[in-house]
């Protein structure tokens, strides 16, 4: 499955959790964010023992899915009006949408094999995700959400791309390619089509352009062998690591609204594939790390609004 195999996608290991039980649910009421913060944060977690959508604000934690499958990455809309996610009630990982509140959920692809890793289009009107086909070729397509339309994002791209982000002031779209070995963050001029390399090594993914679309946050191991949450300019200028916590991995970073802290996961026992995982921010400005939430259990994917 496409999910967590891409989720850890510039790291040699990774994976879904092998031979665990469930945990035990959490008891929502009892948990709080560590950090006072403003806006909402939504992410995925599998605290009530498998992985739903929830959103955490300074006054606590509420649970937007709640069912016996499978409820993934979830990306709001532009607009905010709408959470866009990955699901997979039928077997195979698709891409739908529902209100804030978790209401008016529909299902928008349609795709042969697993799409997850999804992200909108600036004006809304289209989301671009990750389709996993057999071998673990990773492809990137585009679907418009008004007529239904899925076209191959990056059909001359030679190898695997995945994990799109979109500048929200440019025509420029960040991915995570593989070529020869190992994976990269990529920058795609959507007006002309061209795309260039803005890491090298194959170490580096998970690409997020800031709310003023003057950096990208992205993920790197090349420092320590394990994820640490980088910073560069749109153009690979002005690399700048932010976490150095040598013995965690740091993943998953997304902007706050003004642009001053990120937050991201990490991992309490230094494993991708198992242990839990918890919400932390750092302030660009300092590179201070300060925990924001852990409720025991595998909490990631965050989406900061």
């Amino acid at each position: 499955m496409l999910s967590l195999a891409a989720a850890f996608i510039c790291c040699s290991s990774g994976g879904r959790d092998q031979d665990q039980a469930p945990p035990p649910p959490a008891d929502l009421s009892s948990l709080r964010p560590k950090f006072d913060f403003r806006g909402r944060i939504i992410f995925q977690s599998n605290m009530d023992g498998d992985s739903e959508i929830y959103i955490l604000t300074a006054a606590g934690v509420t649970k937007l899915t709640d069912n016996t499958w499978q409820d993934e990455y979830p990306r709001v809309s532009p607009d905010g009006r709408r959470i866009a996610y990955s699901a997979n009630p039928e077997g195979k990982f698709q891409i739908y949408t529902m209100n804030m509140d978790g209401t008016d959920i529909i299902r928008v692809t349609n795709a042969p094999h697993d799409a997850m890793e999804q992200a909108w289009y600036p004006d809304g009107k289209r989301i671009a995700f990750t389709v996993e086909a057999p071998g673990r070729n990773f492809s990137m397509w585009t679907q418009d959400l008004e007529t239904g339309t899925a076209a191959p994002l990056l059909p001359d791209f030679r190898g695997s791309n995945a994990l799109p982000d979109f500048s929200p002031i440019e025509p420029l779209m960040g991915f995570t390619g593989k070529r020869l070995v190992g994976w990269d963050v990529y920058l795609l001029d959507l007006a002309t089509g061209r795309w260039r390399e803005l890491v090298t090594g194959g170490r580096s993914c998970r690409p997020r352009f800031s709310p003023d679309g003057k950096k990208i946050a992205y993920v790197s191991n090349e420092a320590d062998g394990k994820g640490d949450i980088w910073i560069m300019n749109p153009d690979g200028s002005s690399k700048e690591r932010l976490t150095e916590r040598d013995d965690m991995h740091d993943y998953f970073p997304s902007w706050s609204p003004d642009g001053k802290y990120i937050v991201f996961c990490s991992d309490s026992l230094g494993r991708l594939d198992r242990g839990r995982w918890a919400l932390f921010l750092v302030k660009v400005s300092t590179r201070r790390v300060f925990p924001l939430f852990d409720s025991g259990r595998r909490d990631l994917f965050p989406e900061w609004r």
